[in-house]
C-alpha cells in the first residue's frame, strides 16, 4: 500500500476536530466574560519598579548575613522544609499507594484509599498549612507537616500508576522458584519500581521547594514571610536579595534533579 493510499484509508476525523474547536472557542469566550483587564495601578506600576530596582542592587550586607535573620539561613530552611516534606510525604505514600493499586488488593480496598488521596489532593497546600497552624503553631514544623500531607496525595497517584504497570509474569517466575513473599518484593518488585519511584520523589522536591516559599507567606516558615514583609514595606534592596537567592537555588537545584531523573530513567530502560 502507498503512502497516498494509507492516508486515503485512514478516517476522516474533520467534523470531529470542527466541533472540538467550537467547543474550545466556547470555553475561551465564556471565559473571558468573567475576566476584565482595568490596566495596571499606579502603586502597582511602583512595585514593580521596585523590585526591578532591588534584583539589579541587591542589599549584600542582608544577602550575606549569617543570622537568623539573613538570606542564607532563611533560604537553608526552606530546603531544609522540602527535604523533609518530601522524604516523609515519599514514605508514606508507599503503603497508601500499594493499597489504593487494583492489581495488589481488592477494589473495594483500593477505592477506599484512592478516595482518601483524592481528598488531599482536593486541597489546597495554603489550606492546609492554615489548617495546621492552628495544630502546630506557626513556624517550619509547620511547613514539614504541611508538605508531608500535600506530597502524599501527589507521590501516591504516580506511584499507583508505576505499581499497576508491574511485570506480573517476573512475580509468577519467582512464585513458580518457591520464593517467599519478602524474596518476591525484594528481588521482583523492589527493582522494577527504585528508579519510578526515586524519579518521583526529586520530581516532588522540585515542587516542594518552590510550595515551602508560598506557604512562608501564610508562617509556615522559610523564607516567604520575610520576603512579604519586605515587599510590604517597600525595602526593594532586601526583595532582590531575597528573588536572587531564590533564582539561584531554584535553577542549582533544577540542573542536579534533571540530571539524576535523566540518569534514573537511563538505568530503568537498561
Amino acid at each position: 500500500m502507498t503512502v497516498i493510499e494509507q492516508l486515503q484509508a485512514e478516517p476522516h476525523n474533520l467534523w470531529k476536530r470542527i466541533v472540538l474547536f467550537l467547543v474550545l472557542l466556547g470555553l475561551v469566550v465564556w471565559g473571558s466574560d468573567s475576566v476584565s483587564y482595568n490596566g495596571i495601578t499606579a502603586q502597582g506600576s511602583v512595585v514593580a519598579s521596585g523590585i526591578l530596582h532591588g534584583i539589579t542592587h541587591p542589599n549584600p550586607a542582608f544577602l550575606f548575613n549569617l543570622t537568623e535573620t539573613g538570606v542564607p539561613y532563611l533560604v537553608l530552611q526552606t530546603i531544609a522544609i522540602a527535604v523533609l516534606g518530601t522524604i516523609f510525604g515519599a514514605i508514606l505514600a508507599i503503603p497508601i499507594s500499594f493499597l489504593s493499586s487494583t492489581n495488589i488488593v481488592p477494589k473495594p480496598i483500593a477505592y477506599i484509599f484512592r478516595a482518601l488521596i483524592l481528598l488531599i489532593r482536593t486541597i489546597p497546600s495554603l489550606v492546609w498549612a492554615l489548617v495546621w497552624i492552628r495544630v502546630t503553631g506557626p513556624g517550619a514544623f509547620c511547613g514539614v507537616v504541611t508538605q508531608s500531607i500535600c506530597s502524599i496525595g501527589m507521590i501516591s497517584k504516580m506511584y499507583i500508576t508505576a505499581i499497576e504497570d508491574l511485570d506480573t509474569g517476573i512475580l509468577e517466575s519467582l512464585d513458580a522458584c518457591g520464593c517467599n513473599t519478602f524474596e518476591k518484593i525484594r528481588v521482583g518488585i523492589l527493582p522494577q519500581l527504585s528508579a519510578s519511584f526515586v524519579s518521583t520523589a526529586i520530581y516532588r522536591f522540585d515542587i516542594n521547594l518552590k510550595d515551602a516559599t508560598t506557604l512562608g507567606i501564610v508562617g509556615a516558615g522559610g523564607i516567604g514571610s520575610p520576603l512579604v514583609q519586605a515587599i510590604t514595606y517597600s525595602r526593594w534592596t532586601n526583595v532582590g536579595a531575597f528573588l536572587i537567592a531564590l533564582i539561584i537555588l531554584v535553577l542549582i537545584i533544577e540542573y542536579f534533579s534533571t540530571k539524576i531523573r535523566s540518569r534514573l530513567a537511563r538505568g530503568a530502560q537498561a
